[in-house]
């Protein structure tokens, strides 16, 4: 048992057999990556000194930029090293620690778009009460909260699996620590970390998914009540951006997961890995900024002033 468990590393796979389109992939993911990053500081920026966006909805969205660098940010470096350098070491700790933020930031996303959807449902359907029911107060706690549950919970999941016993094969064929790849290297019944895990995950993502689905059919049921077109069009415009969000998050992890792990071959749990690992923090910039009246009003103001501050 002691041979079992005296792993020190791993060795990430990465894609394999990519055929001379490593460089072509390279280039594209990290013109990704790197968008995806000044896109987000970019929003973190305009709300930050832009008076006219210190709002709830705005509040919220500066914590979910932040959160979308660091989501991405925990993965995107090492898959690069993969694309460029082929096959690549992480240590225990690092897989530890990449499974562990990795998993925390996805859960924080979940908490952080159930937040957002309740801030535009008061917004739309209880306008009047809308500053005392969304105030300083409720924001922070709510992102607070988002931000702790999200620590929190993989905790149980990331201690359970990395106490298993692992066999002498550490190549994990995957671009990261992800808990399927790695769970596939233990010599020991993995029956009760899945089962605990499935059970954690269903809670952390329906619960918020089904709290978004109700306040959506709510902010549907006020819009439509509403008589005019124009009026309908403002309030609909308001949480637009958002409903795309949550759809292509929720899309992509349904997806995902209602194909079962033990029939879904190791490239296609790559493809889909990509979708909301790296492509999905890239579509928050751009939902935001192109969609977004306030954020590119900000955006001009913002470039303005520092075309003043150049000139002078």
């Amino acid at each position: 048992m002691a041979n079992l468990t005296a792993i020190k590393e791993f060795l990430l796979l990465g894609f394999g057999g990519l055929h001379g389109l490593q460089w072509f992939l390279f280039g594209i993911f990290l013109g990704i990556y790197v968008v995806t990053l000044l896109g987000n500081f970019l929003i973190l920026t305009v709300i930050s000194f832009d008076c006219n966006l210190q709002t709830p909805m705005y509040f919220f969205l500066s914590n979910f930029s932040f959160l979308e660098i660091w989501y991405t940010t925990s993965i995107a470096p090492k898959m690069l090293q993969t694309l460029l350098s082929g096959p690549q070491v992480i240590s225990f700790v690092g897989c530890v620690a990449q499974f562990y933020f990795f998993a925390s930031m996805a859960v924080v996303e979940c908490f952080l778009l159930a937040a957002m959807s309740y801030d535009r449902y008061i917004a739309i359907c209880s306008p009047l009460q809308y500053p005392s029911l969304v105030n300083l107060h409720t924001c922070i706690f709510l992102a607070g909260g988002s931000w702790l549950g999200g620590f929190l919970t993989p905790v149980v999941t990331v201690t359970m699996t990395f106490q298993l016993p692992f066999c002498a094969t550490y190549k994990i064929d995957h671009f990261f620590c992800d808990l399927a790849p790695v769970l596939k290297l233990a010599c020991s019944d993995t029956e009760t970390v899945e089962k605990t895990t499935f059970l954690l995950a269903s809670f952390v993502t329906m619960v918020p998914f089904l709290l978004t689905v109700a306040s959506y059919a709510h902010i549907v049921a006020a819009v439509l009540r509403i008589p005019s077109a124009a009026g309908k069009q403002r309030a609909f415009s308001t949480c637009s951006s958002h409903l795309i969000v949550v759809t292509l998050y929720y899309g992509t992890l349904g997806t995902v997961y209602a194909i079962p792990t033990a029939t879904r071959a190791a490239a296609l749990n790559k493809i889909f890995s990509l979708f909301y690992t790296v492509v999905t923090p890239l579509v928050n910039p751009i939902v935001y900024s192109l969609r977004n009246k306030d954020v590119k009003k900000a955006m001009r103001r913002l470039m303005s002033l520092w075309v003043y501050a150049k000139g002078t």
